[in-house]
């Protein structure tokens, strides 16, 4: 009896520390230009929508073989097949913010990135991460956006 309940805790620990992991959340981007989002994890699933950003950063929120079920920082979801994702190197601004010249709040401002904005990140130390616009490069220090830093 002593040993069959141990099993049974053994097996519901094994189980629920699976179920855990598998829900991790793990920011990604979109691969393409032109991505598909499903009602379900396989392709026999209709559309929900299509997203038409590339590299919008999305957050995985579920797995299920090759799909990942997504949510949006506009808290769309749906699942997309992984070949439609990368790692992620971008965020969304939640609220307006300076690019700076240099890592520092006392270099010389060069322009605001406005609520929305994707933004594509070159490297990150700090929170202060380098930036390349189509029409300029700089700093800025991030305190709220969707996404996540790379380290």
């Amino acid at each position: 009896m002593y040993m069959r309940t141990l099993i049974t805790f053994i097996i519901s620990y094994l189980f629920i520390f699976q179920v855990q992991i598998s829900f991790a959340d793990d920011f990604v981007m979109l691969k393409n230009n032109k991505v598909n989002v499903r009602f379900g994890p396989s392709f026999e699933y209709p559309i929900k929508y299509i997203y038409m950003k590339k590299n919008l950063p999305i957050k995985v929120i579920d797995k299920k073989e090759n799909f990942r079920r997504i949510i949006d920082h506009k808290h769309n979801s749906g699942w997309i097949h992984t070949s439609q994702l990368r790692k992620s190197s971008s965020v969304i601004i939640t609220e307006n913010q300076f690019i700076f010249s240099k890592p520092t709040k006392f270099s010389e401002p060069l322009a605001i990135a406005e609520k929305g904005k994707l933004i594509l990140l070159k490297k990150c130390k700090n929170n202060w991460c380098k930036i390349i616009d189509e029409s300029f490069s700089g700093w800025i220090f991030f305190e709220n956006f969707w996404g996540e830093l790379p380290n």
